[in-house]
């Protein structure tokens, strides 16, 4: 079985398809193309993919639309979407569907290849060292499973919400930067990257809600503390 990261790559621009999945290819990884949007999920469904790079502007569905029904099948699998979409409202709507990158036409092939790295990378580093189990306030949380429990209240966080409220737990009672948040789970500071981390916030204190004496603070201009109203405990 080969060792290579298998990646599900969504393009029906055939000319871009056939140069990207080369180039991918010959930076040794396993890549399955597929060039209709229509039948993307049929053929996810059939292997296990370490990232998924969609193309959004395709026929009969959009590449958003394939990423929420990957989701659903997949809660951990990367996603990164190409587009010639630069609108800000679209870059955000990217994040806001559970986008880890987002990249817009025409790009530089060599810097895709070194965020398809950062996030594997990343991704076998949060494996590694996902290890502790969390009390905030009520709320019992599982790095591992990335589950929320408290009582009847059950949620499975997306990755990236659980790589930051682990690191809202890290900090808890002390300033998380938004440098740090940023280059540690997004990989750059940037303000995309930024407005995403703002929309996985407002998640998070959503979730946190079933305890109302958790509250994730905003510091202007700096960060954000996590406080439970008593001590946060790891075992």
């Amino acid at each position: 079985m080969s060792d290579k990261s298998r990646i599900f790559f969504l393009e029906d621009d055939l000319s871009f398809g056939t140069v990207l999945k080369s180039y991918l290819e010959i930076n040794n990884y396993d890549v399955t193309w597929i060039n209709d949007g229509a039948k993307a999920i049929e053929e996810f469904k059939k292997n296990h993919y370490d990232l998924c790079i969609l193309d959004v502007m395709l026929p009969n569905i959009d590449g958003f639309s394939v990423g929420k029904e990957i989701r659903m099948i997949n809660k951990d699998v990367p996603l990164i979407y190409l587009t010639a979409k630069a609108m800000k409202e679209d870059i955000l709507q990217g994040y806001h569907v559970g986008a880890d990158d987002y990249i817009t036409k025409p790009f530089d092939t060599e810097v895709l290849i070194c965020k398809v790295q950062a996030i594997l990378s990343r991704k076998g580093a949060k494996t590694e060292d996902s290890k502790e189990d969390y009390k905030i306030g009520t709320i019992e949380f599982s790095t591992i499973t990335r589950v929320l429990k408290s009582g009847e209240f059950s949620k499975q966080l997306s990755p990236k919400e659980a790589s930051l409220l682990e690191l809202l737990c890290k900090h808890k009672n002390k300033l998380l930067t938004r440098e740090v948040a940023l280059k540690q789970i997004w990989g750059e500071d940037d303000y995309f990257t930024a407005r995403s981390m703002d929309v996985f916030i407002t998640k998070l204190r959503k979730y946190l809600k079933v305890d109302p004496n958790i509250e994730i603070k905003n510091i202007h201009g700096s960060g954000f503390i996590m406080t439970d109203g008593g001590s946060l405990n790891s075992y």
